[in-house]
Order: C-alpha cells, then sequence, then structure tokens
C-alpha cells in the first residue's frame, strides 16, 4: 500500500514538473510571439499602413502590380 502512495506521489510530482516546463515553454513562445507582433506593427508604421486597413492595401497593391504588368505587357507588343 505504501508503495501506491509513493508511486502515485512520484507521478503526480512528474505531472507538476512537465506542467511547469510546457508553462515557461508557452510563455517564451508568448514572449516571442509578441515581440514579432511589435516588430510587424512598427513596420506596417513605417510604410504608412494601418493594422485595419492592411487587406485593403494588400487589394490596392495587388491591383497596381496588376496594372503596371498590363502596361509592360503593351509596352513590349510595341
Amino acid at each position: 500500500m505504501t508503495d501506491n502512495i509513493a508511486a502515485r506521489l512520484n507521478n503526480l510530482k512528474a505531472q507538476i514538473e512537465k506542467g511547469k516546463a510546457e508553462r515557461a515553454k508557452a510563455e517564451a513562445n508568448l514572449e516571442t510571439y509578441n515581440k514579432q507582433k511589435e516588430e510587424i506593427m512598427a513596420e506596417l508604421a513605417a510604410l504608412g499602413v494601418a493594422p485595419e486597413t492592411l487587406d485593403e492595401e494588400i487589394a490596392r497593391l495587388e491591383a497596381e502590380i496588376e496594372d503596371n504588368l498590363a502596361k509592360a505587357e503593351e509596352l513590349l507588343r510595341g
């Protein structure tokens, strides 16, 4: 019976340690992701693009690319 209790306690200790390690890893990942988010936000700000208008800006740039490609193809045709 004592062996059973000791085994259960050891199992609980192992689970606690595993949980601590997973928490530490998750906290490190969160810190990394927050730093990446800050860098991306700074890059967007430097480009003059607000996060709320990012989809619109991407669509505008895609349209601009298409327009410029069409112009280049037209110039090549002469």
